[in-house]
């Protein structure tokens, strides 16, 4: 009976953590999916005017700041894990203050970037050498852009703030109140008042301090249930800050590590010709869908994980993990059985051009396989940046793209388009391999939690 007892209970807590899981990715699912609809609204827009210029301004433009933007992502993912531990340790005053420490890093982070504006677009023209003709579109576009910089650090932070506190559904109103204020000022400023790239750029950078105020309106209502008082002299020392700091270090190394992967793997097939860097935009528009829904998991784990640690409770934290393990297990499955059956059919609905629907239908088991490969990689990313271990996660990227993505393209270049994939497959099982390695690590030692060795 005792048995019987212990496996009832179990049952019972397997249940309510896969509830609780699915409870905080859905949301989180959503408002990631929401993000390449903006993109693709302000091309339809744009792209409907008689002169190419614009969109190619556009898309050169928004290629910068993805790139400039996203290098500084670890200000979400490190807010994230901390905040989580602080919730489970239910400090009110340390959650309010490592949220103050983290909006005053991003802004200091901001400012530089807009005082550094001129050397950092035109290096990146520089690299991206568009056409003569494009040039000074994108440039009057990336320096409106630039000053978006602030609301959109200071984003950021407040994401990963509501993530840490396990409130995902604020991020889904956030993310989706913002691109439908975008598409709307879209439309105005090229359709009404008749501008061209500086309208787009306008209308993303007031849609973007737009998300910023929301944010800041709903992280007021959401102080007040938190206990508490801000230490401002943590604030200005510059020692407090170390913890912030040594977490995102690591995050930052393994950002920029693999967007220089993605933008080699774009800079490459581009040498293959329009057709086939076309056919690799298709099949990495699913790559995209397919992160984004994974990720969702990835994020409630960072929540709920970070909050067990946190809480000292290890038997939660793996409980937490298996759960999560079988969901995004699940997912992958299924991702990979629908675009085996009907892959053809989504490369259709993406490109009319025969042409790029041959070469995309060519290299589809590729992407067929890639869901079964990735799934362990970004379930970890969330174990790991909700214990704040994520310095392994820079060392899994680290050789995952030094000494398994770049040497196996190397290897297999002369397969060509198939070499490629080959290898972004592999960068991605090296990250789950090193990530599996590291996990196991951890757990042997006992050093999941903060400041100790051992396991409770």
């Amino acid at each position: 009976m005792a048995t019987q007892g212990v496996a009832i209970v179990l049952v019972t807590t397997q249940r309510r953590d896969y509830k609780l899981i699915w409870l905080l990715s859905w949301p989180v699912m959503l408002s990631n999916i929401s993000q390449p609809l903006l993109g693709l609204v302000d091309i339809a827009v744009i792209g409907h005017l008689p002169d190419s210029r614009f969109l190619a301004a556009v898309a050169i433009g928004t290629t910068i700041f993805a790139f400039v933007y996203w290098s500084f992502g670890f200000l979400r993912m490190g807010t994230t894990g901390m905040i989580a531990q602080i919730v489970g340790a239910q400090d009110g005053s340390a959650n309010r203050t490592v949220l103050a420490q983290s909006l005053l890093l991003a802004l200091v982070i901001a400012l530089l970037l807009i005082v550094l504006q001129q050397p950092i677009i035109e290096a990146a023209l520089y690299l991206l050498a568009p056409d003569q003709q494009v040039m000074p579109q994108a440039q009057v576009y990336a320096n409106i852009r630039i000053f978006g910089a602030p609301a959109v650090l200071c984003n950021y932070v407040l994401l990963g703030w509501f993530v840490g506190n396990q409130n995902t559904k604020v991020l889904l109103i956030l993310l989706v109140g913002t691109n439908l204020l975008n598409i709307v000022l879209d439309v105005v400023a090229v359709n009404v008042l008749g501008m061209r790239a500086e309208g787009l750029a306008y209308a993303t950078v007031i849609s973007e301090y737009f998300g910023l105020f929301l944010a800041l309106w709903y992280c007021r209502i959401m102080l007040r249930k938190v206990s508490g008082d801000i230490v401002y002299s943590a604030l200005k020392q510059l020692k407090q800050y170390y913890p912030i700091i040594k977490v995102n270090r690591y995050l930052f190394v393994r950002t920029i590590l693999l967007l220089l992967a993605m933008s080699f793997f774009t800079a490459q097939g581009a040498k293959l010709g329009a057709d086939t860097l076309a056919a690799n935009a298709v099949l990495m528009t699913f790559v995209m869908l397919i992160s984004h829904v994974l990720d969702g998991f990835a994020h409630a784990l960072e929540a709920l994980t970070g909050k067990a640690i946190g809480g000292g409770d290890m038997g939660k934290f793996y409980q937490l993990v298996s759960a999560a393990a079988v969901y995004s297990l699940a997912v992958a499955v299924l991702f990979s059985l629908v675009f085996y059956l009907l892959g053809d059919i989504f490369i259709q609905l993406l490109t009319s051009i025969e042409a790029v629907q041959e070469i995309a239908s060519d290299y589809l088991p590729w992407l067929v396989a890639l869901p079964l490969i990735a799934v362990t990689s970004y379930l970890l990313d969330g174990v790991f940046i909700g214990a704040t271990q994520v310095r392994v996660m820079q060392n899994a990227m680290l050789v995952s793209v030094g000494l398994v993505y770049f040497p196996v393209w190397y290897f297999t270049q002369h397969w060509l388009n198939h070499g490629l994939w080959i290898a972004l497959l592999s960068l991605y099982a090296g990250r789950g391999i090193t990530s599996c390695i590291g996990f196991y690590r951890l757990s042997k030692n006992r050093r999941w939690l903060p400041g100790t060795d051992q396991e409770n």
